[in-house]
């Protein structure tokens, strides 16, 4: 889907920066995050193909390992549409001992 390649690069370059600005050398991120440096590459790029884990990995190696924490953290959409699921009640309690 062009959405999510698009979001892929745009993340594998996101990663990319992140291990340049810290200067850390790809052979040096492929040991901490016990990949091979033709998965850093791919991750680099965007490529679908990589396994979660593997990106998850390269997060943590070069210290954005919180960041992978924070997707669907502020769901505004889902607690929107949990919002409007909630149906209130549409007649009060009949006994006194109920409301107290």
């Amino acid at each position: 889907m062009p959405k999510t390649k698009k979001a892929l690069i745009q993340l594998g370059e996101n990663i990319r920066l992140a291990r340049l600005r810290r200067k850390l050398s790809v052979e040096l991120v492929a040991e901490r995050a016990g990949i091979s440096r033709s998965t850093v590459w791919a991750i680099e790029k965007g490529a679908p193909s990589v396994s979660m884990g593997a990106y998850a990995a390269m997060l943590l190696a070069v210290g954005l390992h919180d960041d992978l924490l924070r997707v669907g953290a502020d769901d505004q959409l889902g607690r929107t549409l949990q919002d409007l699921s909630i149906q209130p009640k549409k007649r009060a309690p009949k006994k006194i001992s109920d409301v107290l």
